[in-house]
């Protein structure tokens, strides 16, 4: 238990950084001149993307191997649904001077499926290479 929580030493760093970004109070996107809207859902969308990538990096340094596993894609998607909703339910109920919100949680997702789309597309392509 204790190798598998060193291997996803980067993912547990990168959601702990989610958190604290999610949980902080933010000036106003709409007003501020450097962000543009739609900025938040970029940002929502790129975090869990990222947090993907680091979990699938932890899974293949723990088993020492690219193996495709539909399994762990599983996990990772539930993971994944696990924190994002889990960010809508704390800003909805705890942090209310943030707005919690569908779309946000559905490009959470989708960064999710983007990270999972390329493991799969990145493993179909190490898997056909011809080994000389």
């Amino acid at each position: 238990m204790y190798d598998t929580f060193k291997q996803q030493k980067w993912a547990i760093f990168w959601t702990i950084v989610v958190l604290v970004f999610c949980f902080t109070k933010m000036p106003d996107t709409e007003s501020e001149g450097f962000f543009f809207k739609g900025f938040d859902k970029m940002t929502h969308m790129g975090f869990f993307f990222m947090l993907s990538i680091l979990l699938f990096y932890g899974k293949i340094k723990y088993q020492h191997s690219f193996g495709f596993r539909t399994l762990t894609i599983f996990k990772v998607l539930l993971i994944n649904i696990l924190i994002g909703g889990g960010i809508e339910l704390l800003q909805w109920k705890v942090f209310t001077y943030r707005s919690a919100e569908w779309w946000d949680f559905g490009c959470d997702m989708l960064g999710a499926s983007m990270a999972i789309f390329s493991y799969v597309l990145l493993h179909k392509l190490n898997f056909n290479e011809k080994k000389v």
